[in-house]
C-alpha cells in the first residue's frame, strides 16, 4: 500500500482534517499533500518528518511503507529489467 492513503486514514480522518487544513498545519501546499495522499507522488523524507511532527506517526515507519511500496512496484516489472550477472567468485581457502 502507498503510504498516502494509509496516512490519510490514520492521521487526517480521525481528526476530520481536510487536505487543505492538514497541508496548512504541516506547512506544505495543498496540491503537494493531495498528490502524496492520493498515491500520485511518493512520500519524501521531508514530508515524513513533517507528518511525524504533526501526527505523531514515526517518519521511519512512513518511509518503510514507501520503500516497501516502491519495491513492489519495481518487482511487478522485474522481467523487463535486464542485467548482466557477474560470475561467482571462487571462495579462497
Amino acid at each position: 500500500m502507498h503510504p498516502g492513503p494509509w496516512l490519510k486514514a490514520k492521521a487526517l480522518e480521525p481528526y476530520k482534517l481536510s487536505v487543505k487544513d492538514a497541508a496548512d498545519h504541516i506547512g506544505v501546499g495543498r496540491p503537494t499533500l493531495s498528490n502524496m495522499l492520493n498515491g500520485i507522488a511518493a512520500l519524501s523524507p521531508e514530508m515524513a518528518i513533517r507528518s511525524e511532527g504533526a501526527f505523531r506517526i514515526s517518519a521511519r515507519t512512513l518511509l518503510r511503507v514507501q520503500a516497501a511500496y516502491d519495491l513492489v512496484q519495481v518487482r511487478m516489472k522485474a522481467d523487463a529489467i535486464k542485467v548482466a550477472r557477474l560470475p561467482r567468485l571462487a571462495l579462497s581457502q
